[in-house]
């Protein structure tokens, strides 16, 4: 069994396309050119954990967010931001960094009040098809960093939008929300041991850094 390291990311790009994870995580044949959204996604998200964990007062151009996370800023409790977390195999929380890790992320801002904590993330895209999976990794690892947790409220905060997607995570149902991403990572553990790394066309291939796929539009 081969193993691999992974992040709610790099799992989303897999199922994307197989193909495009091997060429750009794994044979690091190509990098993703980072978008304009993309670069303005990155500094929102620097704007706000300074104001968050610094109070660095926004930009004139960020203030239209203020009001979304002040009402984050006045959840009682202990603020965590840009918080680190991984895991090793053993699903034990270990270093950010740690070569033996197995899973890791980054929650955007963690509020923890005794055995109740809400966990955020940023999103500066639409919210036409939110994703909360991501929210869902996010609890089972604040679960086993903070064994007193017994709750957790998450949430995908859209600023543009201002909408804020929620789910609720009980610690009683650890078992049932890893169960969720087991499909998935033995697909990609699949792929790793057998070496099979089969390309997913869409109508996005025209916009794929890996250019010697046969679906890349210059081919």
């Amino acid at each position: 069994m081969a193993e691999f390291t992974w992040s709610y990311s790099s799992l989303k790009q897999y199922q994307n396309c197989p193909r495009q994870y091997h060429e750009i995580r794994v044979l690091k044949n190509y990098t993703v050119k980072e978008s304009e959204a993309m670069i303005y996604g990155k500094e929102v998200h620097k704007a706000l954990e300074e104001y968050v964990r610094d109070g660095v007062e926004l930009a004139k151009n960020y203030q239209r967010f203020k009001s979304s996370v002040d009402a984050l800023v006045n959840v009682p409790g202990k603020k965590l931001v840009e918080y680190e977390m991984a895991l090793n195999y053993r699903k034990e929380p270990c270093d950010f960094k740690d070569p033996n890790r197995w899973v890791r992320g980054i929650a955007d801002l963690v509020i923890i009040d005794g055995d109740y904590a809400f966990v955020v993330d940023y999103k500066t895209g639409s919210n036409r098809y939110p994703d909360p999976k991501q929210l869902r990794l996010m609890a089972l690892m604040l679960f086993t960093h903070f064994p007193e947790i017994q709750k957790i409220k998450a949430g995908l905060l859209f600023v543009m939008k201002n909408s804020f997607l929620t789910e609720e995570y009980l610690r009683q149902d650890m078992d049932k929300s890893w169960k969720m991403f087991e499909v998935p990572l033995k697909r990609l553990e699949n792929s790793y041991d057998n070496d099979t790394w089969t390309p997913n066309p869409t109508p996005l291939c025209g916009w794929c850094p890996v250019k010697n796929c046969e679906f890349h539009k210059e081919k």
